[in-house]
This record gives C-alpha cells, structure tokens and sequence, in this order.
C-alpha cells in the first residue's frame, strides 16, 4: 500500500538516475549533537563529513548557521522568514528547483530541512528514503570535496500553520491538539540521566519516539507506520504539535504524519529548551500524558 503523499520520498536508485537533472538540488543537511550536562549539547555541523563523502554534485545545507536565526540562545530556531527565504536561494534553490535532502548523520537532520523548505513554500522537496547509508548500500559513488549550486532567488510563500510556538502548546494543552513528544521513553518519563534542565514532558502529550517511525533510517511501511502514529491519535486528530528537544527530532514524527496524510500538523520549534525556561510551565513526569 503506498504512502498518502509518497512524493516526498525517493529512493537512491531512482535518485541516481537523476543526477543529470539540472533542475535538481541536492544537499546533506547533517548535524552532530554531543551531550553535555543537563540539557545542553555542544553542536558541530556536518559541513566536514560531508566533504569527506557525499552523492555526486550534492551541497551542503548549514542548520547551525545559514538557516537558523543565531541571535537568540536556543539552537537551530526558525529564522525570519526573509532571512530563510535568502538562505535557500543563496544555496542554490529557487521555487521551480526539485530538492532531494539527506544527512551524512542521523536522517532528522534532513526532515529539519524538509520542514523549513515546507514552511517556505517550496512545494517539490523530498527525503532521501534510507539515507546516506542506502546510497552506500546501492554501491554508488561518493564524491569528495565541496560542491556548491549558483545562487538563485526563492520567493516565499510562508505558511505560519507548519510552527508552533509556546503559547500554542499551552492553548492546545488540555486535549484540544494533539500534542506529540518525539524524544527517548527516558526523557519523557524523566528518568534518565539526561534532561532538560528539569525533568518530564509537557502536560498532556504523548509518547511517539522518533526513531521508532524508521527501520534502518527507512520510514516504516504504511501497514506499519499507519497504525503506530493512530496508536496516539496523530492521523485522526484535528491538529498535531510535535515536539522534542530542540525541534529536530519532532520533525521526523512531523514529516511521518504528512507521508500518511495528516496535513494540520506543526512543530514546535522551541520545544522543550523553550519550555523549560519559565518554571511556572509544568511538566508531567511518568508514563501517562
């Protein structure tokens, strides 16, 4: 059975045979995350792993800098949307361009920069289905070095519905939205040695762990992907808010429900490092929402 929107997806032997498109983009958007303390991370972009090997002709998308807004204390936060919109025309991306995006690391690295492309307007951008570690599978060709698209012009169309801030979270806490926390059963139920600053999640959500949407960074099948996000009520309900840490990881629960065709569903792009710095915003420790 195919996905709702299975467009937003494409596999490496299909991609292979469209490295001659000239209207095709291609990037790795992959950032590393090292753990330190309680809720803190020291961030490392990609961009050298990435030079190390990458699919032929691909560039490389900058989620620490080019696309976020870096004046604020919070990672990875959405950038205005003028600011954004240049980002992606100086990667080379205009409004008619086809966009392929993958991650030398984890592949929600490549749904951040889905979403961001989403939230713009850019309406013809997909995820490398398995990754880079299908495109080596495959035994394709890497290349090294750096590669780089000409710098366009992208017109946005922005589409306010695709984030969520905190005062959306707190209104569509006590049932009204579908709230979605993306992170470990550990972090939600804060018992593990890792937390942001305080522990549990918000109020009211529940539990869809990233990486359980994915074998092997391949989205699960539809008969298996459907009934794990209705399991928490994400294709039924009205509208869905994902969130997590630092609203990366949410973005792969996100793209999951637009594979199978939930639209009304937002992420939260401050998530918990947002959350937790007001102490009078609760937490909910524990397994139930």
């Amino acid at each position: 059975m195919p996905y709702a929107n299975p467009q937003l997806l494409i596999d490496a032997t299909t991609l292979s045979e469209q490295l001659d498109d000239p209207g095709l983009r291609i990037f790795d958007a992959a950032v590393f995350l090292t753990p330190q303390g309680q809720g803190g991370y020291a961030v490392t972009s990609g961009r050298e792993k990435y030079s190390e090997g990458h699919i032929p002709g691909a560039g490389f998308v900058d989620l620490t800098s080019d696309w976020a807004d870096t004046s604020g204390g919070l990672n990875f936060t959405l950038p205005a949307i003028d600011q954004l919109a240049a980002a992606i025309g100086n990667s080379g991306i205009g409004n008619a361009n086809r966009v392929v995006l993958y991650s030398c690391g984890h592949l929600m690295w490549a749904t951040r920069a889905w979403w961001l492309l989403h939230y713009a307007g850019h309406e013809h951008a997909a995820v490398l289905n398995g990754n880079l570690g299908a495109w080596q599978a495959a035994g394709l060709p890497l290349a090294q070095g750096e590669a780089a698209y000409p710098v366009t012009t992208f017109e946005p169309r922005a589409d306010a519905a695709r984030f969520a801030d905190t005062a959306a979270v707190e209104a569509g806490m006590h049932g009204e939205v579908c709230t979605i926390n993306a992170l470990t059963r550990a972090l939600y139920e804060g018992t593990g040695d890792f937390y942001y600053q305080r522990r549990g999640h918000i109020p009211g959500s529940k539990l869809m762990y990233y990486d359980d949407v994915l074998r092997d960074e391949f989205f699960l099948p539809t008969e298996e992907l459907g009934p794990l996000l209705e399991a928490q009520g994400m294709l039924s309900a009205d509208r869905v808010i994902t969130y997590c840490g630092g609203g990366i990881a949410a973005t792969l629960d996100a793209f999951a429900c637009k594979l199978m065709g939930q639209d009304n569903v937002a992420v939260y792009d401050g998530s918990l490092s947002e959350w937790v710095q007001d102490p009078e915003r609760p937490l909910t420790t524990g397994s139930a929402p």
